[in-house]
């Protein structure tokens, strides 16, 4: 699979609604793809099978459904069939998971949030590893931006808010500190596409792998998460506001079972 970053730039000049336009454009690339590994990787004949023997118990129910013991044999065999089919469609649809939740969460900083804009006021949220050390955070900005109010604590929660606003578009680090210590998160300002990461975490891989895009804070440090509150992205088609995945998955299905039909596939 292409990787996002190439992804991004091939759509960049193609017109103004960017992330519409790549996610309908990964949907019908991937929908392909899924039937063709489906293909590939299945026995196509037994489940060519499988799938005429349960149409076939699903007929024998029908025709025969005043003879009970006829109907309750038949569903028993439906339910084998249906057993059969699942076990013979349960590899090609593992190969084809796998490398699909790669690429959603290596889509998802690109396309599940809004980079901030410029001027427009965004909150910045850091947790101290305990309540003691809460007054203790403090905060330091480069010049492109500068705070629109005075730091919020909450030892309840052990957080502090900021509420900042941004002078021109840019990556931009700021210093987040406790306890002698100083520890820096990106801000994305930008009216385009670029990638997110709205949360710098203290955690595992995989915890982080999922919703960071940030290496991991120092396991002993006294700051425990960074937060950038970003705008959650929303893609307008068909008269309907979407998420991107929601949409991705329901354009991706439409062009799998399009695909499968063209190609004669059994899925």
């Amino acid at each position: 699979m292409a990787s996002p970053n190439i992804a991004v730039l091939a759509v960049r000049s193609l017109g103004s609604d960017l992330p519409a336009m790549l996610v309908v454009l990964l949907s019908l690339v991937i929908g392909l793809l899924m039937v063709l590994v489906f293909r590939y990787t299945s026995d196509q004949k037994a489940i060519r099978r499988a799938k005429d023997q349960l149409k076939a118990h699903l007929l024998a129910v029908r025709l025969f459904q005043d003879q009970l013991g006829v109907v309750l044999s038949s569903y028993g065999r439906i339910l084998r069939s249906t057993g059969r089919y699942l076990r013979l469609a349960f590899k090609p649809l593992l190969f084809v998971a796998i490398p699909l939740t790669i690429l959603i969460v290596q889509l998802d900083p690109y396309l599940g949030w809004t980079p901030i804009p410029v001027g427009q006021p965004f909150v910045v949220k850091a947790q101290a590893a305990d309540r003691d050390a809460v007054n203790e955070v403090g905060l330091q900005l480069p010049p492109e931006l500068s705070t629109t109010a005075p730091a919020v604590h909450i030892p309840e929660s052990r957080e502090v808010v900021w509420r900042l606003v941004a002078k021109q578009d840019g990556n931009y680090h700021v210093n987040i500190g406790g306890a002698g210590e100083a520890f820096s998160k990106t801000i994305s300002v930008s009216s385009g596409l670029d990638r997110v990461s709205p949360v710098r975490l203290r955690a595992r891989f995989w915890v982080r792998w999922f919703v960071s895009a940030e290496p991991a804070l120092p396991a002993n440090s006294p700051i425990s998460s960074i937060e950038v509150v970003y705008p959650s992205r929303s893609i307008r088609l068909l008269g309907l506001d979407w998420n991107w995945i929601w949409l991705f998955f329901v354009l991706s299905l439409a062009a799998g079972f399009l695909f499968k039909t063209i190609l004669g596939i059994e899925i």
